[in-house]
């Protein structure tokens, strides 16, 4: 159980403008095609690095300096935006994910966050992780969609945040605690 002054948080990358407007267009294509989704706001896209969860104040403090160290070892990376598909691979989806093909540094900054998360007492990710951009999740169970291939050529990742997440009936909304610049860059 959390404590009243908790708030459900995560770290991710955030992606460029224009990006963002390609995957708004490739969405807008997609609904028509795929059943009882629920998308994600075009404001909300990011790349998840590590999920928190309910995290403490005195967590949030001591992940900070962490996580900024980490975003200074790492500079602005290039990643190709590709490919739409559904997780899991076999049975029933649940998740509606584009593809991000991430050059080496940025998964050395992701086990950095790891590491940070880890370190600020937050219990291991069992999962291994794996780069994607949740476009929608289902609430039902759904045959799997007919998907289009998608390249949406290249996002400009350049700035790591620290992300609180507010669950609502309309879907999570999305509040910057810390951004963080790749390279220390101002």
């Amino acid at each position: 159980m959390s404590a009243p002054e908790d708030v459900r948080a995560f770290v991710a990358l955030e992606l460029d403008a224009e990006v963002r407007k390609a995957i708004a267009e490739l969405v807008a294509g997609l609904r028509p095609r795929v059943s009882r989704a629920r998308w994600v706001r075009p404001e909300g896209l990011h790349l998840t690095l590590r999920f928190l969860g309910s995290s403490s104040p005195k967590q949030i403090a001591s992940l900070r300096p962490a996580l900024a160290a980490a975003a200074a070892a790492c500079g602005p990376a290039r990643a190709r935006v590709a490919g739409v598909d559904t997780f899991p691979q076999r049975g029933r989806p649940s998740v509606l994910w584009l593809g991000i093909a991430l050059p080496r540094p940025v998964f050395d900054l992701q086990a950095a966050c790891e590491a940070a998360a880890v370190a600020a007492g937050f219990p291991p990710e069992a999962r291994p992780f794996r780069a994607h951009l949740t476009l929608a999740r289902f609430r039902d169970p759904v045959p799997r969609p007919d998907l289009p291939s998608a390249d949406l050529g290249t996002a400009c990742l350049e700035t790591l945040v620290l992300l609180r997440s507010d669950l609502r009936p309309g879907g999570a909304v999305y509040s910057a605690i810390d951004r963080l610049a790749l390279g220390g860059a101002e």
